[in-house]
């Protein structure tokens, strides 16, 4: 598929995912942002031509080129606290094809654990403009990214597959909606105020009537900054033991690598519901010694068989078909890059046969004209290199075959792999 300093490179997607591997074990698979940026570094001096890295609750994937997997699978376990045999027994690797339309699944939303979660799409860009960064990005998997960020872009406003708020942080104030009568009276705490908490905040305004909503992290600046936004209350990080022991509701996306709520924190013997949103876990399995205590985890979230997904998986024939119209328009592109440099070299043969024909005819012809007899000769290798161009574009049974024919018969020196 790409070749570069004489050797052959495959595209590959390889990871682990919430449908095979629990919240535990992707939390040993996770990047954290030093790590994932040591690992392109480490790509790039490697030689890997182009590659990036996702890494969020729900998955940590690499996509990218490499002559074997296992280059890319050392990279993943050497730079998370995963191993090489657990990841052989929860993991998959896709390639060339497969791995495109995995990464479109992905990207669309499509293989998200809430269907239709248009976050994915953001963190592939983020990821994208980070290997770009670093010139880790060849030209195909800068045309496959934009192909997959145009299919999400088409799904969004054509289908109704992202109708209503989307992800964990939906997924969570649904749940509370749907088992607990939440009114002005509830008090709700959220601890933890990054991307999935800031989500969670805006859902629970958006689609509940309560405002004793109390917001704590670790660096206070940023909670009041949400607050002001929705004129809610902030609490100190060193007050959350006693914020705990008033709130009927424990919301938490830390997002730390070590679990930040344990049962030494919880004072109380009023019924509390703990919602722990943060991969790894950020709340200790020991709070569930408690009887007054409900711990739920965002994997039990995504099990909830409710209206709204029922209703999106109608639009998914609608989304597959807008992916296969512009996945085929990527394969398009795929195969004319296989003869673009075929096609240079003819060129550049036929020019140089005719430059050869007008230097041997010149004096021979009276009253040569050198600007007509280019044009016209101009002309003609363009219609002959069109028609070779079109044959290997409609040619069904193998473009390569085609391709070492012209070679051989035009005798090309400037033969190029794909």
């Amino acid at each position: 598929m790409y070749s570069g300093n004489n050797k052959h490179f495959s595209f590959y997607a390889i990871g682990i995912s919430y449908k095979k591997a629990d919240a535990e074990m992707r939390g040993t698979f996770s990047l954290s942002e030093d790590a994932t940026r040591n690992l392109l570094n480490e790509a790039k001096r490697d030689g890997i031509p182009s590659l990036v890295v996702i890494s969020t609750c729900n998955r940590t994937e690499l996509y990218g080129f490499a002559q074997h997997p296992f280059q890319l699978i050392r990279l993943l376990c050497e730079h998370s606290h995963g191993t090489v045999e657990d990841f052989q027994k929860i993991a998959y690797v896709h390639k060339n094809e497969k791995a495109c339309e995995h990464l479109f699944n992905v990207g669309t939303g499509l293989d998200s654990q809430i269907l239709g979660d248009f976050e994915i799409i953001g963190q592939l860009k983020i990821a994208f403009k980070k290997s770009k960064a670093i010139k880790l990005v060849n030209p195909y998997m800068e045309r496959l990214v934009n192909a997959v960020i145009q299919a999400s872009k088409r799904i969004k406003t054509e289908t109704q597959i992202s109708s209503g708020a989307t992800s964990v942080s939906f997924a969570s104030v649904q749940y509370i909606l749907e088992n607990y009568q939440v009114n002005n009276e509830k008090n709700i705490l959220l601890f933890g105020t990054g991307k999935i908490g800031r989500n969670t905040c805006e859902n629970l305004v958006k689609h509940t009537s309560n405002k004793k909503i109390t917001l704590i992290n670790r660096t206070k600046e940023k909670a009041e900054k949400i607050a002001g936004k929705f004129d809610l209350i902030v609490k100190d990080y060193a007050q959350l033991e006693e914020e705990i022991a008033q709130s009927d509701i424990l919301i938490v996306a830390t997002g730390a690598q070590n679990p930040t709520v344990s049962k030494n924190l919880i004072c109380t013997t009023r019924p509390l519901l703990i919602m722990d949103l943060s991969i790894p876990k950020n709340v200790n399995e020991d709070v569930k010694e408690l009887e007054n205590v409900q711990l739920v985890h965002l994997d039990e979230l995504s099990q909830m068989t409710n209206q709204t997904l029922a209703r999106r998986e109608k639009f998914i024939p609608q989304a597959l078909a807008i992916i296969e119209e512009i996945h085929a328009e990527f394969k398009i592109w795929q195969e004319s890059r296989k003869f673009a440099p075929t096609m240079q070299a003819l060129k550049a043969k036929l020019t140089k046969m005719k430059e050869a024909e007008i230097k041997s005819n010149r004096s021979k012809i009276n009253n040569f004209d050198q600007d007509q007899v280019d044009f016209i000769a101009d002309k003609i290798i363009q219609k002959i290199a069109g028609h070779f161009a079109n044959h290997l574009r409609d040619e069904n049974e193998s473009t390569d075959e085609a391709i070492d024919m012209l070679n051989k018969v035009f005798k090309l020196s400037d033969k190029v792999a794909s």
